[in-house]
């Protein structure tokens, strides 16, 4: 039965980043397949433009549980999926699909990754990556402005203190106490490397079925 390794933490506390630095590391990378939870956004293609920009896309609320669920169970029997596949720049799920094809461990990293119970129970290792708030707000400024469609530095930081800040209080750092391990980020080349460096063992020892 496949893996599941479920990677959690604020907006911009570095998720994607640890992560593919760590798969470039460990010593088959050809056995793990890594999937973001924001491709499982509901699909909202229903709104207006303008409807989905003030969506909060920082509530659990604002994703499709049944069907995450249901392709985590069949990812784990060895079972291809077809991926749903988010756009940014539209702020809903597109029209296209991905086949993901079996693999020995499935990396799925988000935001929520450790907020639903029935999810986490799937999990066979747990990762919470923090970072300071300014740290993760800094981040997300910069990222949100030169990769996604340019967006305004005023709406980027209105959305972050009216949805991101408060829904990270609310639902996204509790999580942290479901967590195997914490990776801290700071930015700094010291803690990006012990993050990456602590997160290739533990998936190499999930791949040789070291963790229980």
């Amino acid at each position: 039965m496949a893996k599941i390794v479920l990677i959690g933490g604020g907006s911009s506390s570095g998720k994607t980043y640890i992560t593919s630095r760590a798969l470039k590391a460990v010593t088959n990378p050809e056995d793990f397949v890594s999937l973001s939870f924001d491709d499982y956004y509901k699909d909202i293609s229903y709104l207006s433009l303008e409807e989905r920009k003030k969506e909060n896309f920082d509530s659990p609320d604002a994703f499709d549980w049944p069907l995450l669920m249901r392709q985590i169970e069949d990812l784990k029997k060895g079972k291809s999926i077809q991926k749903p596949i988010y756009d940014f720049n539209s702020f809903t799920r597109s029209n296209k699909v991905e086949t993901v094809k079996p693999a020995k461990v499935y990396i799925f990293e988000g935001i929520m990754a450790l907020q639903n119970e029935h999810i986490r129970q799937m999990g066979d290792l747990k990762i919470f990556v923090a970072a300071s708030p300014e740290r993760r707000f800094l981040r997300r400024l910069i990222r949100d402005h030169t990769e996604r469609d340019n967006r305004p530095f005023e709406q980027i930081i209105d959305q972050y203190f009216s949805t991101v800040k408060p829904m990270f209080d609310t639902y996204i750092e509790p999580t942290q106490v479901f967590a195997d391990a914490i990776l801290y980020n700071e930015g700094t080349a010291e803690s990006e490397s012990k993050a990456v460096k602590i997160l290739t063992t533990l998936l190499n020892s999930i791949l040789e079925d070291e963790i229980d």
